[in-house]
């Protein structure tokens, strides 16, 4: 198609969850109430491993990384969906979107690449307890982080670099509440084989392995601990992590195999899975660790009595 036989699309319009007032009306109050929980619990995460003196092992660093970026994740998506459930015609610039796409891809890798860096921590502290400090000292850990950004980044500009090349030329309609790759290819005026394979590759191939290799990773020191298992605490308490762990694993990568490790065409399913990923899962990681860490929960209940309590009396 040549250039000068469509005129470039300037913004998309988005269909939103729902078309029924009463609905939205529901919807605005269920994700206002899940978005004001995410980032009170989040928050009190990252203060609580920053000012407890007892929580400074390095699964305490990486926990407040990944605290830090659910914070993040979910502020891509959900506030502008909680502003369109009051506008009639929900639309948003071809820059808005692209740069809504570049975050939630920037942020998604970067949380999954750090969640390996975390099973790793995990493998060094259960077969290495004696030269566990030596291998994941403060440096390594940064370092480790940094990658995890980095790594999120170059897997970002990719998508995004396959998506602005592409001509938009007739409909400007995504069937969503944000724009992401799978809404935004389906529309451009071009074959799209050739990009919607590297997209596939490069998030729905990366997704899969990652989850096969963590899951494995957890399966094998779940089976050493069990080998080596006593009744003591910190045998329980190191199962216990393995078990929070597994289970983000599985609420991040679940959704995300099902959105991109497949062709990019539309299911009834899509909506129902990318709220899960983008607005319920981030809710989830303060529930999880909070509740099976019994470090954190302590630390969280005097950090509320000193400097919220105390200063109500």
């Amino acid at each position: 198609m040549e250039p000068a036989n469509y005129t470039r699309v300037t913004e998309f319009v988005l269909t939103g969850l729902s078309q029924t007032r009463e609905v939205q009306l529901v919807l605005f109050v269920i994700f206002l109430s899940f978005y004001l929980f995410i980032l009170p619990g989040n928050i009190l995460i990252i203060c609580t491993i920053r000012l407890d003196p007892h929580l400074t092992s390095p699964m305490y660093f990486l926990l407040a990384n990944l605290a830090f970026l659910d914070i993040w994740y979910s502020s891509i998506t959900a506030p502008k969906m909680l502003i369109d459930f009051f506008v009639e015609r929900k639309r948003i610039s071809f820059g808005g979107c692209i740069a809504q796409l570049f975050f939630l891809h920037f942020v998604g890798a970067s949380e999954m690449f750090l969640l390996t860096v975390m099973a790793f921590d995990r493998y060094a502290a259960i077969c290495r307890p004696l030269h566990y400090a030596t291998i994941m000292n403060r440096r390594l850990c940064s370092i480790l982080v940094v990658l995890s950004w980095l790594g999120g980044f170059i897997h970002s500009i990719i998508q995004v670099a396959l998506i602005v090349r592409l001509p938009f030329c007739g409909p400007n309609e995504l069937d969503s509440y944000f724009c992401d790759i799978t809404q935004v290819i389906r529309i451009a005026c071009a074959n799209t084989f050739p990009e919607e394979l590297v997209m596939v590759f490069s998030s729905g191939l990366i997704s899969v392995v990652c989850f096969i290799a963590l899951l494995m990773s957890y399966a094998f020191l779940l089976a050493m601990l069990k080998k080596h298992s006593g009744s003591d605490e910190s045998t329980s308490r190191a199962m216990s992590t393995c078990y929070s762990h597994i289970t983000i694993v599985v609420f991040m990568f679940g959704p995300s195999i099902y959105i991109y490790a497949r062709p990019f065409d539309s299911f009834s399913l899509d909506k129902v899975v990318s709220v899960f990923h983008t607005v319920i899962f981030p809710l989830l990681n303060p529930i999880i660790y909070t509740l099976r860490n019994k470090e954190v929960k302590t630390a969280m209940r005097k950090l509320v009595n000193r400097y919220i309590l105390c200063k109500e009396k």
